[in-house]
């Protein structure tokens, strides 16, 4: 009432400028549209989710963060200390950070955090940590079971950005699905699964990296993500206004979306591997012969060239290329080659049709192939199918959403999938083929007692880079010998924005568009 009251003594001139100031404020914020492999997150709790989006790291800071070129810079943590022997590190604390309740950040917050990971799925994270001592305030200490080089690697993932221990104790299950506590630049207004999340810039926020220029609260008031699984429409609601950011945009919309007189386009390495895991447990892929024919019918250079329009490169084995592991012996590598993978069908005693469709024991070789929703993952399987077709092998194709997709997979009804991963880390394997992850994320079906000793050693036994390394790479080389998947590109990273509505800096920094990014994004004047 007190605000109509003041409104009708205001002159005419004064009621224009009131609504452009109005106008003006509205319009400081932006939507974004996640990238296809981002779809289906349930929940922002990073401690227990598998599946996390670009949202998590507006809402969750981070101990450290790491560049595009791999480097690790201080954000939570304002530098840290290993000990020679790698069986603690010391990490000093960014004084006068607080939660989004209110809450200080400190040693205490730290040491209440890392327990939490316990048997949960990314209890990995901080396997090798015995105990957290909280040395004083801002000052805690990581004793460690054992070496673990990967320590900084792993705290700067999305999935350890930093809860408010009170929140995260008193929600329960609810945390991160109906409100979110972090210290981020954002603060979580709502959560549709789904749909969309919307955040809300914490008004106190002035601790951010020096992967941004703006190092107090974001530029943008409001921002809302949005769930757009096709393609298509995603594609139609940038050039059209209904979002500003689209990630991840598929390389067969690049050169029409570079054509855009409103559109930027902006283009990172790639730290993912499009792929086809074969499910080892399901005929006729119990069959290593059959495994083997299968990932050689398929031409990586040939799906580059005619799908991607030679954007990105072809992938031969697990790992993106700028990784050391990735350098295996190459004859280990997958590349196309019909008449090998013929005559291991025909060894395997699938005769070639006359309708050209391989038979066994009166069985066609009728297969399934999954994939989800979205124009780049139907288009790139499509392909894959007529390619199978080539060696005789018949494969049916069904589309889910990504999350129907991984109940599919939880309960062993896949044969073929097409589908891919972002992560920038050797230790992707253990994610995917860890005999302990049955179902997802091991979508391979794969528990073999050689291949879980190469996986535990190459995760435990490391005492530095080097042996990290070479312990990877036996483990990647006998993942590869066994034929669980088809390894077939490497997509760069591609980001889209109207240039109209928002600034986005360029380059991005950081391996991934996150807070550091939308902290220096700003809304056209």
């Amino acid at each position: 009432m007190r605000f109509a009251t003041k409104t009708k003594l205001l002159s005419g001139t004064a009621l224009i400028t009131l609504g452009f100031l109005s106008t003006a404020a509205l319009a400081q914020e932006a939507s974004i549209a996640f990238a296809s492999g981002e779809l289906g997150a349930t929940s922002y709790n990073p401690v227990t989710s598998s599946n996390l989006n670009s949202a998590t790291s507006l809402i969750y800071d981070r101990l450290v963060e790491q560049d595009a070129d791999q480097s690790y810079h201080p954000h939570l943590a304002t530098s840290w200390e290993e000990a020679a022997d790698g069986m603690s590190w010391t990490f000093k604390l960014k004084d006068g950070v607080t939660f989004h309740d209110g809450t200080a950040f400190n040693a205490q917050s730290v040491a209440d955090w890392i327990p939490d990971f316990a048997e949960t799925e990314n209890a990995y994270l901080v396997g090798a940590v015995a105990s957290v001592e909280v040395i004083d305030d801002l000052t805690v200490k990581f004793v460690m079971s054992r070496p673990e080089p990967n320590l900084l690697y792993n705290l700067a993932s999305s999935f350890m950005g930093v809860p408010g221990a009170a929140a995260y104790d008193s929600m329960g299950e609810d945390f991160g699905v109906t409100g979110a506590v972090g210290t981020g630049p954002f603060k979580l207004e709502s959560f549709s699964i789904g749909l969309e999340t919307v955040l809300v810039r914490n008004d106190d926020y002035a601790w951010a990296s020096d992967l941004s220029e703006n190092q107090g609260a974001a530029h943008l008031e409001r921002v809302t993500f949005r769930e757009i699984p096709d393609q298509s429409t995603a594609f139609l609601e940038l050039k059209t206004g209904g979002i500003d950011v689209l990630l991840g945009v598929p390389t067969d919309f690049l050169q029409i979306l570079k054509a855009e007189s409103n559109v930027t386009v902006i283009q990172m390495p790639g730290t993912g591997i499009n792929y086809m895991p074969i499910n080892v447990t399901a005929a006729p892929f119990d069959d290593i012969k059959v495994r083997e024919a299968t990932g050689l019918a398929i031409n990586q250079e040939a799906i580059v060239a005619s799908i991607y329009n030679g954007v990105g490169a072809p992938a031969h084995n697990f790992l993106i290329a700028s990784l050391p592991e990735a350098e295996v012996d190459p004859s280990l590598n997958v590349s196309h080659d019909l008449d090998r993978a013929n005559a291991l069908l025909e060894d395997a005693g699938w005769v070639m049709g006359d309708d050209g469709v391989r038979i066994k024991d009166g069985a066609p070789l009728s297969v399934k192939l999954f994939t989800q929703n979205g124009t780049e993952f139907t288009s790139l399987t499509q392909v894959v199918q007529a390619q199978l077709a080539d060696i005789g092998m018949q494969a049916e194709i069904t589309v889910f959403d990504s999350s129907t997709i991984r109940d599919e997979y939880k309960n062993n009804r896949h044969q073929l999938a097409v589908r891919g991963y972002d992560w920038n880390n050797s230790d992707i394997l253990d994610w995917f083929f860890s005999g302990e992850r049955l179902g997802y994320p091991n979508v391979s079906m794969w528990k073999d007692e050689e291949g879980q000793r190469l996986n535990d050693v190459a995760m435990k036994d490391s005492k530095n880079s080097a042996e990290r390394i070479a312990n990877f790479k036996a483990y990647h080389e006998y993942v590869l010998s066994q034929h669980l998947f088809v390894p077939i590109y490497q997509p760069t990273t591609n980001i889209a924005y109207n240039s109209e509505r928002v600034n986005v800096p360029d380059p991005v920094r950081g391996t991934r568009f996150r807070s550091q990014t939308v902290l220096d994004m700003t809304v056209v004047e």
